[in-house]
């Protein structure tokens, strides 16, 4: 399952970000917390090039605690500071200033030495679609100033955003690589929801979340269907989620598109509890 998807936005919204590189201080790199390396494009590596960062591992609360911990030591081993956020309740918000102001210090006290005037740290925020941008600029404006939603791609022009005196933060549209060539990386984003529907076999994407729970979390599974045993066969499987579900059609044959329906909305509303999908050791 190769998918391409890449708007026009997208590709300008690269060569903007470029060009704005000269005006910021710090980058915030937000990525999803399930899916720590699926949710980085590899091209901002490039973009980015030496500019001071932070990580900021979004949706934490969705993610298995214990694994986003290991994610943060692995990103700190390798020298980008990283917080666990959740941009909708605010939890970790708060640690973003002081962290920048940590990483700045030396630049901004080579400025004061230099007689210029103390300004506010300029922050850009960079992410796949749907990471959660536009709800972090909310929270930390604490005014709804960008345009928030569950379908990815919401945002297509880059703001500044003033937040207190101390910061500014320019958002950008996600920027998605033009297409996935892993196709691990596929579905682990649209597992999450990261990419449209309309471009992906859901079906692709059920099995891949059963094998995965059957993997990792095989208790939740049980529990959530009510099953004694987890069948070896994915289509046996899919048949006793079907029954228990009722997805039926005419004549009690299995409706499978509604069993690959129930299993991806199971999935993305945490009703198997909160799912890492990657883990440091696997990558």
């Amino acid at each position: 399952m190769v998918i391409q998807w890449f708007p026009g936005h997208m590709a300008k919204a690269r060569r903007e970000v470029t060009e704005k590189l000269k005006l910021i201080d710090i980058v915030y790199e937000l990525v999803d917390a399930r899916i720590p390396m699926s949710s980085r494009n590899p091209m901002i590596e490039e973009i980015l090039k030496n500019k001071p960062r932070i990580m900021l591992l979004n949706k934490a609360d969705k993610a298995d605690s214990s694994v986003t911990k290991a994610w943060k030591q692995h990103f700190e081993k390798d020298g980008i500071p990283s917080l666990a956020i959740n941009s909708v309740n605010g939890q970790g918000l708060n640690q973003i200033l002081p962290a920048s102001k940590e990483l700045l210090k030396e630049k901004f006290d080579k400025m004061k030495a230099k007689g210029v005037k103390p300004r506010a740290i300029r922050a850009l925020i960079v992410g796949i679609p749907n990471v959660g941008k536009s709800t972090l600029i909310n929270r930390l404006a604490k005014k709804n100033i960008a345009k928030t939603g569950d379908r990815p791609g919401i945002t297509t022009a880059q703001q500044w955003v003033k937040v207190g005196k101390e910061l500014e933060l320019l958002d950008t549209p996600g920027i998605l690589w033009p297409k996935f060539e892993d196709e691990l990386v596929g579905l682990r984003l649209a597992a999450t929801g990261a990419i449209k529907d309309s471009i992906i076999n859901l079906q692709d994407v059920a099995v891949y979340g059963l094998r995965f729970l059957e993997e990792n979390y095989p208790e939740r599974l049980k529990k959530r269907y009510d099953l004694e045993e987890i069948p070896e066969e994915i289509a046996a499987l899919f048949d006793e989620i079907g029954k228990k579900r009722g997805c039926l059609i005419a004549g009690g044959e299995i409706n499978y598109d509604k069993t690959t329906e129930v299993i991806i909305r199971d999935i993305r509303t945490e009703k198997f509890g909160p799912l890492s999908f990657e883990k440091p050791e696997d990558m």
